[in-house]
């Protein structure tokens, strides 16, 4: 009999059984949120006459910078959560609910309940994303060397679901009708959510109690952490709404935007310094919290430029694209109107991922003990990310006044992310568990979340910019900040490597 975790325990194409568990509770996840998100910024800036909202662009990056970085940023909050109170494994079950349920809101055709479901999505996501990406670190052991193939696996389940999402829910949204959209990303949410729960017998002890407190008082003490988090955030909430309702200050999304950028910089400062200075942390720990840190930054610069690809580049593909020479896929797949939907080239990048996470998951095995330190591969990957941007800087020169290009300067840029997302974010993911001290193991996946939550509002903040400000030249800067952090993390890459390694030990 194979104990669940177990190295014996290779049922799931040579993984433990769990990964599938996990791996379809990720897929049907990523089918609900990028379903959505496919339709997000198409719908927001669509004509009222047509069912949107019709914000202008500004106004839409706002709100889209606004909510993708909370999604990511209440990991942090979530993960904590699980580790003090819940468990990882009922987080993601009670998070699962709560996403179906903002989707659904989503569906009903009211700007109260189109918001209302975008909180419920922030809340719920940030109790399952970081909660199910520590079970999968949880169902291997220390020394279990199929670890970091196993994240590259489960890669590829999160990019199949955010593959198929955008065909069906963008199709439906973009052709018959929003809402519709966004009520089929929430039954992709039921579907795994039932999913789970059918296969909880194969996660042996991973993620099923909350860690131990060391005391009575430090459990009380955890308590009203959290009760001070609770009514921290009605406070906030009653501090602006408060005076909203009586005239004394006008809300817009561009307010709460950058009202938040300053709350996410205050909680990022305050964050590392605790992290840092603070804690009880053996020496060992320490280190391999400094380099947290170091990765943190890398991972915060690449998530703000990859994560265009919901906002300025949908709007590229939407605009600046001849979606018509697209015309065979279409005919294929028999859609009326001849014209290939904006929100289907956000499928090419999980395409990429569904083909080539496989290759990179045998590359790294097989590279054995010349396989690149994790700074030099977050290295490469922010330089292949800047050249996916230079080359749609020269697409962008093509455009304009009129003229729409061909789609293949999309799907070479779409291609050039991928291999730079590939080399960065399943190592990412692989090395928070590992060097995250045990204690506080969802809190630390919490952290890379958050990464990605400070690189999405720069992402949201940068789209502002696509209508006011030179397109190829708004690209070109993207490129040029992306490359230059890939130097500085290559120069620094040996000493950073060191760190690592005496982090570990």
């Amino acid at each position: 009999m194979r104990t669940p975790g177990s190295k014996a325990d290779t049922q799931f194409f040579g993984h433990p059984r769990g990964l599938a568990t996990l791996f379809f509770t990720e897929f049907w996840e990523r089918f609900s949120y990028y379903g959505m998100r496919a339709l997000l910024i198409l719908f927001m800036t669509a004509e009222t006459v047509e069912g949107g909202l019709g914000y202008d662009v500004g106004k839409a990056g706002a709100v889209y910078g606004l909510y993708t970085a909370l999604v990511y940023m209440l990991g942090l909050p979530g993960g904590w959560i699980a580790d003090r109170f819940l468990g990882q494994r009922k987080a993601v079950l009670v998070g699962g609910i709560i996403i179906a349920s903002g989707h659904f809101s989503m569906a009903v055709p009211t700007d109260a309940t189109f918001f209302l479901g975008l909180v419920l999505i922030i809340i719920g996501t940030g109790l399952l994303k970081p909660n199910v990406s520590t079970m999968v670190g949880q169902i291997y052991s220390k020394d279990d060397k199929r670890r970091d193939a196993g994240f590259s696996v489960f890669y590829m389940g999160i990019n199949l679901g955010a593959f198929l999402a955008p065909l069906l829910c963008g199709y439906v949204g973009e052709n018959i009708n929003w809402h519709y959209g966004f009520g089929i990303a929430g039954v992709g949410m039921v579907a795994g959510l039932i999913q789970y729960v059918l296969g909880d017998k194969h996660l042996g002890q991973a993620g099923k109690y909350p860690v131990q407190a060391e005391s009575e008082e430090a459990r009380r003490k955890d308590v009203r952490n959290l009760s001070l988090g609770i009514g921290g955030v009605l406070t906030l909430i009653a501090a602006v709404a408060i005076p909203a309702l009586l005239g004394l200050i006008v809300i817009t999304p561009e307010v709460i935007s950058n009202g938040f950028g300053v709350v996410l910089a205050v909680t990022v400062i305050v964050f590392f310094g605790w992290l840092f200075f603070g804690g009880n942390w053996t020496r060992g720990e320490r280190r391999r919290l400094y380099t947290i840190g170091v990765l943190f930054l890398g991972a915060a610069m690449f998530w703000s430029a990859f994560e265009q690809a919901g906002s300025t580049l949908s709007l590229f593909a939407e605009e600046r694209t001849d979606r018509g020479t697209a015309e065979f896929v279409v005919n294929l797949l028999s859609l009326d109107g001849g014209v290939f939907p904006a929100s289907w080239f956000q499928s090419l990048n999980p395409l990429y991922i569904i083909f080539l996470a496989p290759v990179f998951a045998w590359f790294w095995v097989r590279l054995g003990s010349r396989d690149p330190s994790k700074p030099a591969k977050f290295a490469a990957g922010l330089f292949l990310l800047g050249l996916g941007f230079v080359v749609l800087a020269v697409g962008a020169m093509a455009s304009g006044a009129g003229i729409q290009v061909s789609p293949l300067w999309l799907v070479a840029t779409y291609l050039l992310h991928t291999l730079g997302e590939l080399c960065l974010s399943p190592v990412g993911l692989s090395a928070m568990t590992k060097l995250a001290p045990a204690r506080v193991g969802s809190l630390m996946m919490g952290v890379w979340f958050l990464a990605a939550a400070v690189g999405n509002y720069m992402g949201g903040f940068l789209a502002r910019f696509y209508e006011s400000f030179d397109v190829p030249m708004l690209f070109g800067t993207v490129a040029l900040f992306s490359i230059g952090t890939a130097l500085v993390m290559a120069v620094l890459a040996i000493p950073i490597k060191r760190m690592l390694a005496r982090g570990e030990s």
